[in-house]
């Protein structure tokens, strides 16, 4: 059986996707050579791999066994290319990073500096929604994830880092931007612009309301922070977002966070990875790195609100 490595990276992929569009697409592949692959290598093994039922795609028998020892062969070539990244050490190292798009707002800083740090770093940064990193993340597809707290049943370990507060916000010209507190009861006449289904901020919101037994009135759903924030913007109704994806908005004066009762809603920032994966030099220097600099950064805040309360006494 004369299989190539290409032609397995190719059928895994086919078969984790249950799609030829999306494997390429993720291989930067055209669908036909993808189609090529897959076909020289039925006929390498002498059987189907594949059967058709309408539109979708499913495994024969022979392709749920070679799915299986697929994946053992891709994750075996990941560790020995792990294990010569070691050899190589931090300077030579290629660090993969997936994380969530609200995290991106900070997470380029956070790379920009460790790169300045450890200069010659190759870094590939996959930002993308919270359902694809979980997927990566079951996978074992990248090294070091920055996301929201993953869901329990994952095989991961996930260490806070920071955190995560999400506000109401509005445009400043809205009639509740000059109350100094909102009540939750004020919010049910109006319309809330929502992440799409699956998103950690979603969840944490609808969660949030349920439990104060608040619905509001109408909603619209939007696949990104940018989406909300520009629609919230224009007056089309409230969101709920990190406050770090608000920074430059609220300095400009394009848009406010509401004093809203029992807001902030405080979440975390994780730094998070395979339970089963091996660390390699970069990855394990990249995570120290985001530890360290969330713990630098607690002991300025800690620091700075000793001082104002300590001017404040001063005053008194």
């Amino acid at each position: 059986m004369h299989v190539t490595l290409r032609q397995l990276k190719v059928f895994e992929a086919v078969a984790r996707r249950s799609s030829v569009t999306r494997a390429a697409e993720e291989l930067y592949l055209t669908q036909p050579a993808v189609s090529m692959q897959v076909k020289q290598m039925e006929r390498a093994i002498g059987l189907p791999l594949f059967e058709q039922i309408g539109k979708k795609i499913y495994l024969t028998d022979a392709g749920h066994a070679m799915h299986h020892y697929s994946r053992v062969i891709m994750d075996q070539l990941r560790e020995v290319g792990q294990v010569m990244e070691e050899l190589k050490g931090i300077a030579g190292g290629h660090l993969r990073i997936s994380v969530a798009t609200t995290v991106n707002y900070f997470a380029t800083r956070l790379l920009s500096a460790f790169c300045r740090r450890h200069q010659g770093v190759r870094v590939s940064l996959d930002v993308t929604n919270r359902q694809a990193i979980l997927r990566q993340l079951e996978n074992n597809d990248t090294d070091i994830v920055l996301m929201g707290k993953p869901p329990d049943g994952l095989e991961v370990v996930a260490e806070p880092f920071m955190d995560n507060p999400l506000v109401v916000i509005a445009p400043p010209h809205h009639p509740l931007a000059r109350k100094r507190l909102v009540r939750l009861t004020q919010l049910k006449g109006e319309t809330f612009l929502m992440r799409e289904q699956g998103s950690g901020t979603r969840i944490a919101m609808e969660r949030f309301f349920s439990a104060k037994g608040l619905r509001p009135s109408s909603s619209a759903e939007m696949t990104s922070n940018e989406a909300i924030k520009q629609s919230v913007e224009a007056g089309l109704g409230l969101g709920v977002v990190s406050a770090h994806t608000v920074e430059l908005e609220r300095e400009v004066g394009r848009l406010t966070i509401l004093k809203v009762e029992s807001f902030p809603i405080m979440r975390r920032w994780y730094v998070v990875h395979h339970r089963h994966k091996r660390l390699s030099a970069v990855a394990q220097a990249f995570k120290a790195f985001v530890l360290q600099e969330a713990r630098h950064n607690t002991s300025r805040k800690n620091r700075g609100s000793r001082r104002r309360a300590s001017s404040l006494e001063g005053r008194d």
